[in-house]
């Protein structure tokens, strides 16, 4: 399962983005969507079912919409340099060792101060916050790093030495690999043989988003000014309202509305007893939804995932005429892969006896056998034919 984390400074709305993420909606209430612990829950992807371009019925999605479960970490607020002990210091970092990418969460309203503080909304520039966490990381890094970089750079004279393997692996707790590393030293400019500590930094610096991509999300919009929030359009970061999204999925769950995350509307339940007060909030909350296409959580938590990781939704299935798996089910299964990745790539993350007794595959909606080294496609319907069960 993919790995999303949460972070941003003390007060910024992370810990109501994470609830309002990892809390189900009815409808999808059969997916294991409570909190695993303090800080890890489970959030979901949206996209649309494969089943309505088939014209059948899978029982495996809300109104044709399906959602796909990924991990969801809250990571412990962090402030400017962190990573020399500032705070709660290294301990954040820690907690984005799994990550796969990174939703940076700012105060959008402009209501807290770079460490976290409350001010008065508006007072201080979110643009300020952006980049911050990068920075903290790409110095924790450096900081792995230098420790032993004389050591690492004199066994470069050794034969069969590669001081790329040798970063890769002081690093691989991190979900670094050889090719980021590899990819890193190639973008910075630098030759990690010989390269000098500032040089060092730098590649830290480009090592970081290449292997912790990150989108940056304006929480709070809706508590912004109208000149903030055209300051931030300008940096291209998204907006979103954490605190609406988490109200329209209570409302949801108390049987008050019709809504399914992501929608960019809800509607009111035809039975729902609301108060004035209540429909008044929520009204509130659709003006929000209006300005901004929505309350703008899950498109943060889908951005992260099909954007910044560049992945696409493919269905396995056993029988391609039934579109089933072995037991009738339609559709059960709803992967997530690297974009250019092949039906063998499929077997494999199927299951690995299946990945080595690949023989070939079929495009359940054509029927027709397509090749080892096909590229598949956002939606494919794909059976794998195995000599392996």
């Amino acid at each position: 399962m993919l790995t999303i984390a949460i972070a941003g400074k003390p007060n910024c709305g992370k810990s109501t983005f994470f609830t309002a993420s990892t809390l189900a909606p009815a409808e999808i209430a059969n997916y294991p969507f409570t909190t695993i612990d303090a800080n890890t829950g489970v959030a979901y992807l949206r996209i649309p079912c494969a089943c309505q371009e088939l014209g059948i019925e899978c029982g495996n999605c809300t109104n044709g919409v399906r959602f796909i479960p990924v991990a969801l970490i809250d990571v412990a607020g962090l402030v400017p340099d962190a990573h020399q002990g500032k705070g709660l210091g290294n301990q954040f970092l820690d907690h984005l060792r799994e990550a796969d990418v990174i939703i940076h969460i700012i105060d959008g309203s402009g209501g807290t101060d770079s460490e976290g503080n409350p001010v008065d909304v508006g007072s201080h520039d979110p643009r300020e916050d952006i980049g911050f966490i990068e920075y903290e990381m790409s110095m924790w890094i450096y900081g792995i790093l230098e420790k032993n970089w004389p050591k690492m750079q004199r066994s470069t004279q050794q034969r069969n030495y590669d001081i790329l393997d040798a970063v890769a692996e002081a690093l691989a707790g991190l979900k670094i690999t050889y090719e980021h590393v590899r990819d890193a030293e190639r973008e910075a400019g630098v030759d990690l043989k010989s390269c000098t500590n500032d040089e060092l930094i730098k590649f830290c610096s480009v090592l970081v988003p290449l292997s912790k991509p990150m989108v940056v999300v304006a929480n709070k919009a809706d508590l912004a000014s109208e000149e903030m929030r055209n300051n931030l359009k300008e940096t291209g970061i998204l907006f979103a309202s954490a605190a609406g999204e988490l109200a329209l999925r209570k409302a949801v769950e108390g049987g008050f509305i019709n809504y399914l995350p992501g929608d960019p509307t809800f509607t009111i339940a035809p039975d729902s007893l609301l108060n004035d007060a209540q429909k008044k909030g929520l009204m509130a909350i659709q003006d929000v939804m209006d300005s901004l296409g929505g309350t703008g959580v899950q498109q943060a938590v889908n951005g992260s995932i099909f954007d910044l990781l560049d992945m696409i939704v493919v269905y396995p299935v056993e029988d391609e005429n039934k579109f089933c798996d072995g037991q009738g089910r339609v559709l059960p299964d709803a992967f997530l892969m690297k974009r250019g990745s092949t039906p063998h790539d499929l077997a494999y993350q199927v299951h690995s006896d299946i990945g080595d007794g690949f023989l070939y595959a079929v495009d359940a909606k054509t029927k027709m056998r397509i090749k080892e080294n096909h590229e598949l496609h956002t939606g494919d319907v794909i059976k794998i034919v195995s000599t392996k069960k």
